[in-house]
This record gives C-alpha cells, sequence and structure tokens, in this order.
C-alpha cells in the first residue's frame, strides 16, 4: 500500500511538470530577444492573486522577429523615456502566438500604480485593441495567454483562484482596448 502511494505521487508530480513545460513552453526568454539588462530590485511576494490584462497601445506583431523586436521597443520606450527599470510588464503577448518574459513571475511591475503594482502579474497584448472597432487578438494570442496563465498556477506564481482584470478595472486608461476588454470579460477567472 505505502509503495501504490509512493508511485501515485510519483505520477502525479510527473503529471503536473508535464503541464508545467507544455503550458510553459511558449514564453520566450529574455535573453533570445535581446532585452537589456532589468535594474529592478522588488519581488513580487508570490503566489499572487490578480492578473492585469493591458495592450501596449503600439503596433502589433504577427512574427518572431517583429514580436521581439516590438518587445525591445516596449523596453526601451519604458526604461529610456520613462526612466523605468524595466519594460512595466511581467509578460508581453505577440500576435505571433508567443509570449515575451518581461519582468517575469518574481519582479514587481510599473503597469497599475502602488496599490495593484505589488499584487499582480501584467500581461500585456502588444498592439493596439481600441483604434480599429473589429480588431482583436488572434486566437493564437489569446491561447497563449490562457497557457501563461495555467503555468503561473503550475509554478506557483499565481494562486490556483487567481482574478483576471481589466487594465481599466483598476487604474484610468483605455488599456486594454475595447475589444481586448470584451474578450477577457468572458474568461472563467475575469472579476471587475
Amino acid at each position: 500500500a505505502m509503495l501504490t502511494c509512493a508511485l501515485l505521487a510519483l505520477l502525479a508530480l510527473g503529471a503536473a511538470r508535464a503541464q508545467e513545460r507544455a503550458s510553459c513552453s511558449s514564453i520566450v526568454p529574455r535573453k533570445e530577444w535581446k532585452a537589456m539588462a532589468s535594474q529592478c530590485r522588488e519581488r513580487l511576494n508570490l503566489p499572487v492573486r490578480y492578473v492585469i490584462v493591458a495592450h501596449t497601445e503600439g503596433s502589433t506583431c504577427a512574427s518572431p522577429a517583429l514580436c521581439e523586436q516590438q518587445a525591445r521597443n516596449v523596453q526601451y520606450y519604458h526604461m529610456r523615456e520613462k526612466g523605468w527599470c524595466d519594460v512595466g510588464y511581467n509578460f508581453l503577448i505577440g500576435e505571433d502566438g508567443l509570449v515575451y518574459e518581461g519582468r517575469g513571475w518574481n519582479t514587481k511591475g510599473a503597469h497599475s500604480g502602488p496599490t495593484w503594482n505589488s499584487k499582480s502579474i501584467a500581461i500585456s497584448f502588444m498592439g493596439n485593441y481600441m483604434a480599429s472597432p473589429e480588431r482583436v487578438p488572434p486566437a493564437r494570442a489569446l491561447r497563449a495567454a490562457h497557457n501563461l496563465l495555467a503555468c503561473g498556477v503550475a509554478r506557483g506564481a499565481l494562486s490556483p483562484r487567481y482574478e483576471v482584470k481589466g487594465h481599466r478595472d483598476v487604474i484610468s486608461t483605455t488599456s486594454p482596448g475595447d475589444q481586448l476588454y470584451n474578450i477577457i470579460q468572458t474568461w472563467p477567472h475575469y472579476s471587475e
């Protein structure tokens, strides 16, 4: 009986690790998109309970080469123009269906003010989902976001009872754009 329990526990652990690998596999590490070195020092207390969904309001990108460049553009703007210690978001999502690591799971972001930055992860879709009424992220980008959230839970970075909020739910902004906002309101973990 003890051996059976031990084997079942090992199988469960193996399944959890396989799930984490599968859901975390679309994350492009900072070094691959040639991010500038982060100057950030503030850590998040994991697991966090909230996920803030934003959009960058910049250009969209539909290929890894273009999305890597766009991630660099956003980081450059945040560090050089705004004077922040890194790109403001924890993760960026490209229309190529990949997730670009920003500050990552452990580092406090600069996206939603002092109240929310310390207790949330921010994921920002690269693009503007406000300007054109019919513009929505493609299915592969939305899938990448869902996989990222599953990855966060599997890694223990997100509470299994996490809540998704639109950027506009927590600060005065049009982000994540009307079209993306309508979509995230249908997500199972959405909470106003």
